[in-house]
């Protein structure tokens, strides 16, 4: 999407409304043109765009346009956001600025009042950066009468040096993991993240007490949610999500460093459990995220598509199926415009895979909404994502007997995967696959017994027992057992209720 149109769409009705009474305010002369030049982003008018100005005699002067109106669109976005954040944190940052502007007019009095307030907030949230600031500001001015004790002052200045310090480790080295994450998932590159995890935590220095805050706790948390979905096995990070179910316990008073931290460590545990097939603690979790974002809008607004994806998949998974079915047909036919395009694929793939497993032909029309080229999947949604929703893709069509298009999915998926598969010891995929292919030559192997113990021999290994892997198992039992696959699965899941 072009900068300027992703800018506007950041604005609501009322934000536009505003924005154009701002730029009136700014335009100085009659002949400037960038009211124009938002109504033509607005109304998508590129021949129109070209016609501002002559494009030969004037590029110039059009840049210069785009590049004043780009920086009045950020300067009024920055203005809004100061104005329209009521959070803890920018209250503290308010409260900053007033204590310097009075401190700057010497009304001393109010303005250590404010600054009082602004520490005690700033410490409280775990804004080091922004303590930082205060104390700076009290230091400066602890030579007035009305300042506080310059030796007790300058005590909590270095204490707060130290928290920022080892504040800034710590998002270096979650930064560190981000890239080696993302060089897992689009390059195959063979990593062992729990040793990396802990090389990384020594070579920064971090010592395990330093994680307890809630901001570090969600950068870890999603690094190991990662990790975990990459190889399949959330048993890898149980120590990790015992240790931060005891943080929440034993701080339920405490205010976390932001609502957006929160909820996200809430979502991570009710993930975890639904991959565990703790399906009970994943709904307590879930309710308790959704408590949070009705508390406050714009996390609502964020987290609601993410939250009705968990909460139809535990839905699904304890044999609720019509009722997840609803829940994500009204997510997506309710879904905000600025909805994150990641979260719409999430569910869309989510519906398309509920309405196959059940043997519903509108897998079919889902399946053709997913209109998004396999390099945006593998960018925007991970490989391991890519990879499922094209091998999803194969089984629908080969369960509507689409035969031709499915060898040619198939065909086209081996030769696009099978050295990333090869290369990250996913063997079980290629062998899945090519258990498919053989039942697409010929649809009676599935009653032969070397057929059926190949496909439950798959059922042995503990990589297997993932929600989602069970899921496309189930539709090869089902061919010889004659029921949907939704039926097998659950089954299944039940099978293994049994034996844990």
């Amino acid at each position: 999407m072009e900068p300027l149109s992703e800018l506007l769409n950041l604005l609501t009705e009322t934000d536009k409304k505003r924005f154009i009474q701002f730029l009136q305010r700014r335009n100085k002369r009659e002949d400037v043109k960038n009211l124009a030049l938002l109504n033509l982003i607005e109304t998508d008018d590129i021949p129109g765009l070209k016609g501002l100005y002559d494009p030969d005699k004037n590029l110039d002067a059009y840049h210069a346009l785009r590049k004043r109106f780009q920086d009045n669109l950020l300067l009024f976005l920055s203005q809004r956001i100061f104005e329209s954040n009521h959070s803890d944190a920018h209250q503290a940052l308010r409260l900053l600025v007033v204590g310097r502007f009075l401190l700057e007019n010497h009304i001393v009095k109010i303005a250590f009042k404010c600054l009082g307030r602004a520490e005690r907030l700033a410490e409280e949230l775990e804004q080091f950066n922004l303590l930082n600031e205060i104390l700076l500001l009290k230091l400066q001015y602890a030579h007035l009468p009305e300042g506080e004790n310059f030796e007790t002052l300058s005590e909590r200045f270095t204490s707060n040096q130290a928290d920022m310090l080892r504040e800034a480790r710590l998002n270096v080295a979650y930064a560190f993991l981000r890239q080696e994450l993302q060089h897992i998932q689009l390059k195959g590159k063979i990593v062992n993240l729990t040793a990396l995890i802990i090389t990384t935590i020594r070579k920064y220095r971090i010592a395990l007490r330093e994680l307890l805050t809630y901001k570090s706790i969600y950068q870890i948390l999603f690094i190991a949610n990662e990790y975990a979905a990459i190889q399949q096995n959330y048993t890898l990070i149980e120590r990790l999500i015992n240790r931060t179910n005891k943080f929440l316990e034993d701080r339920p008073d405490r205010k976390p460093y932001s609502l957006f931290h929160h909820i996200s460590i809430l979502y991570f545990l009710a993930n975890f459990h639904l991959r565990q097939k703790n399906f009970a603690t994943c709904d307590a979790y879930l309710d308790r995220m959704l408590a949070l974002m009705r508390s406050d809008s714009r996390y609502d607004t964020l987290f609601q598509l993410r939250y009705k994806l968990l909460a139809a998949l535990s839905l699904f998974y304890t044999g609720a199926a019509a009722r997840a079915v609803s829940l994500l047909q009204d997510a997506l036919a309710t879904r905000k415009i600025k909805s994150r395009p990641e979260d719409v694929e999430d569910l869309r793939v989510c519906l398309t895979m509920f309405l196959a497993l059940r043997n519903d032909r509108a897998s079919l029309k889902q399946l053709s909404l997913l209109t998004r080229t396999d390099a945006w999947y593998e960018k925007e949604m991970g490989m391991l994502w890519t990879i499922r929703k094209n091998l999803m893709e194969i089984l629908v069509h080969a369960q509507f007997s689409n035969i031709d298009l499915t060898m040619s999915r198939l065909h086209s998926f081996r030769r696009r995967y099978k050295k990333y598969l090869l290369k990250t010891s996913e063997e079980r995929v290629l062998i899945f696959v090519s258990l498919v292919e053989k039942y697409l030559k010929r649809p009676d192997v599935v009653f032969d017994n070397t057929y059926k113990e190949a496909v439950l021999r798959q059922l042995d290994s503990p990589d297997n027992r993932d929600i989602f892997t069970l899921s496309f198992i189930a539709w090869t039992i089902a061919k010889w057992q004659k029921k949907t696959a939704y039926e097998v699965v659950l089954s299944l899941l039940s099978d293994a209720d049994k034996h844990d």
